[in-house]
C-alpha cells in the first residue's frame, strides 16, 4: 500500500466514523507506527481536510451534509461518468439499489467519495466477476447521495439531467 492509499484510507476511515479513531487503531490498521499516522494526518490537512485531534483520537470536521436518493438510467458504459459526474460535483455516492419485480428492493453499499473510488470501483466491475445492478432492472437504478449543501445537491441533479442519467428523486418515483 502506497502513502498516498494509506492516506485515502484514513480518510474513509474518519469519515465514516461516529467517534474519535485513535492514532493507535488507525496505525494498527495500516500497519505503520504511530508516528507515521502522524505525519499522515499533517500531510491531510495540509492538503485542506479539517480534520480535528481530541483526547480519544481524530475525528472529521462534518459539515451538514444533504442527502437524497435519486433515480437515474444508464447502460453499462456509462457507469465511470455518471459516478464522476457526481464526484466531480462535489457529492458522494453511499450506495445503489434497484427495485426488481421478484426479489423487491436489492441494494448494495458504495461508499464513492473521489475519483480514485470510482477507479477502483471500476476495475472490479472489469473482473468480470459480476454484473451491475442496474443490468437487472434495464439501466434504471437509484443512489443515495451525499453533499456538503443544497446548492452542491443542484448542481449534481442538474449535470446529471444534462447528460440525461437522472429520471427523478426517488421519493417521486413510481418508477417515474
Amino acid at each position: 500500500m502506497t502513502g498516498e492509499e494509506r492516506r485515502q484510507g484514513i480518510i474513509h476511515t474518519i469519515m465514516e466514523a461516529s467517534q474519535p479513531v485513535s492514532g493507535k487503531k488507525l496505525a494498527t490498521k495500516y500497519e505503520v507506527s504511530r508516528q507515521v499516522i502522524v505525519q499522515d494526518i499533517a500531510l491531510l490537512r495540509a492538503a485542506n481536510y479539517e480534520i480535528l485531534s481530541t483526547s480519544k483520537g481524530y475525528l472529521m470536521q462534518k459539515m451538514p451534509r444533504v442527502q437524497k436518493i435519486i433515480t437515474v438510467v444508464h447502460g453499462d458504459e456509462q457507469i465511470e461518468d455518471e459516478l464522476n459526474t457526481i464526484v466531480d460535483m462535489g457529492g458522494f455516492v453511499l450506495d445503489v439499489f434497484v427495485e426488481h419485480g421478484v426479489y423487491g428492493s436489492l441494494r448494495a453499499q458504495m461508499s464513492i467519495y473521489s475519483r480514485k473510488d470510482v477507479k477502483k470501483f471500476m476495475e472490479k466491475l472489469a473482473t468480470g466477476e459480476s454484473k451491475p445492478l442496474n443490468n437487472l432492472t434495464s439501466g434504471v437504478h437509484s443512489h443515495t447521495i451525499q453533499a456538503y449543501c443544497e446548492e452542491d445537491m443542484e448542481l449534481i441533479v442538474e449535470e446529471l439531467k444534462r447528460k440525461g442519467y437522472y429520471l427523478c428523486d426517488y421519493k417521486d418515483a413510481t418508477f417515474c
